[in-house]
């Protein structure tokens, strides 16, 4: 019989927050010996003329900067694999930036990867989609400057994308991939539009709740040094971050949706992000992350407020959504008093129903209703004919999966995603 764990790991990439934080990048690389950078961002971003402004400052300091702006919002394989070419034949680059959300983050993440180790990007891919490979090299400084509040890429070590041919949203996790440097400069997410500030501010909130009813750590298998994974389970450390960020949010959600010219509710919900992403980033997320996966790979037509019109799509925190109600339901018996508590800290003034079971579950729809996210996974498109094929990307999620509170079946999964068409 083996041993349980008794030890959980942290980690956290150094961090500079506040209103201008971003004027000083040029300054905080020039610490670093770098004489190449590459910036990375996507159109959108590159319009409003901040990553270039970043790249700029960098002169200053004897630092060539080049902008690369093709990441697609929502990184594939393939857009990935196109900015990791363009990267290779552009550089050597000494260090990268990331401008932009979690795509931007992420899809810097990987070049960072694959301009410092050998192969290509499925070999490092997690099993069973790609060979789960851990880097053999050291990667370079890279400094993620979020321009969304959401995702938490700037804290963590996991790079997401879909892999179009498997029709499957997976990721790479592995410390090295954890950024040298966060800047959260509040100001940046002013112009976020609604629609684009409820779904990412419903990644925060899920980062949160996911990883404070994650498995506890000691509850675990011990695992040698060498087996250690970033996502250890719920831990002291974790819970602390996890909680201020449900605090930030009951404070600031709502007002940041409603006035996006609130300062002081963009401020909280940026360090909100920070927060959660200290806490998931190591404790890890389960059930709701896991169906977002195949929810935002099958999409069939959906086009959401506020996003790229081009393309149909199911922005990632609008699908991490869209069954957090139920899995949370789902998840309960396994830790009650966790439950309760995180929606005591996300609706101080709400009344406990006589089930407390439902209290969670209560919040977040009332929550999803005032910031028009869309009523189930019904509404982005999907149909009982569609479980099965949900389900089965679900639990490709093993790595996700593993984190949760308690034993998840396929028919689990299904019985959620069903009671997910509609919400309310």
């Amino acid at each position: 019989m083996t041993s349980p764990e008794s030890v959980f790991t942290y980690g956290a990439p150094q961090l500079k927050f506040g209103s201008g934080a971003s004027d000083e990048i040029g300054y905080d690389l020039s610490r670093y010996g770098v004489r190449r950078v590459l910036v990375v961002t996507d159109p959108g971003v590159a319009a409003t003329g901040l990553p270039q402004r970043v790249a700029d400052q960098m002169g200053r300091f004897g630092i060539e900067a080049r902008v690369y702006d093709g990441v697609h919002v929502e990184p594939t394989d393939v857009s990935l694999t196109q900015a990791i070419e363009d990267a290779r034949s552009s550089g050597p680059w000494d260090a990268f930036v990331a401008v932009g959300g979690g795509s931007s983050i992420d899809t810097a993440k990987a070049i960072n990867l694959l301009t410092t180790n050998p192969g290509e990007l499925m070999d490092y891919v997690n099993v069973p989609v790609g060979k789960g490979q851990a880097p053999s090299e050291p990667l370079r400084p890279l400094v993620a400057v979020p321009t969304t509040t959401g995702t938490g890429s700037e804290s963590t070590t996991i790079c997401v994308m879909d892999v179009i041919a498997q029709r499957v949203k997976t990721g790479i996790s592995h410390a090295r991939l954890r950024p040298t440097l966060a800047v959260i400069d509040p100001d940046l997410t002013l112009t976020q539009p609604a629609g684009v500030t409820a779904a990412s501010g419903m990644d925060i909130l899920c980062h949160a709740l996911e990883s404070y009813t994650a498995r506890w750590y000691t509850t675990y298998d011990r695992k040698a040094p060498e087996q250690r994974v970033p996502y250890c389970g719920s831990n002291p450390i974790s819970d602390m971050w996890s909680e201020k960020a449900l605090s930030l949010l009951a404070g600031s959600f709502r007002r940041a949706v409603r006035h996006g010219d609130d300062t002081q509710a963009r401020a909280d919900m940026a360090m909100a992000a920070t927060f959660a992403g200290m806490g998931f980033g190591n404790a890890g997320v389960h059930i709701p992350h896991a169906n977002a996966y195949p929810i935002a790979g099958q999409v069939k037509d959906f086009h959401p407020k506020d996003y790229p019109a081009d393309e149909p799509m199911v922005p990632h925190g609008m699908s991490v959504a869209l069954t957090a109600p139920e899995a949370f339901r789902f998840t309960f018996d396994a830790s009650p008093e966790r439950h309760v508590r995180a929606a005591q800290l996300l609706a101080p003034n709400a009344g406990q129903p006589d089930d407390p079971s439902e209290f969670l579950p209560t919040v977040l729809t009332d929550l999803m209703r005032d910031i028009d996210i869309p009523n189930g996974v019904g509404a982005v498109g999907f149909g009982e004919g569609d479980v099965g094929d949900l389900v089965e990307g679900t639990m490709k999620q093993q790595r996700l999966l593993a984190t949760c509170p308690k034993e998840v079946t396929e028919d689990d999964v299904a019985g959620i995603f069903r009671r997910s068409m509609s919400l309310w």
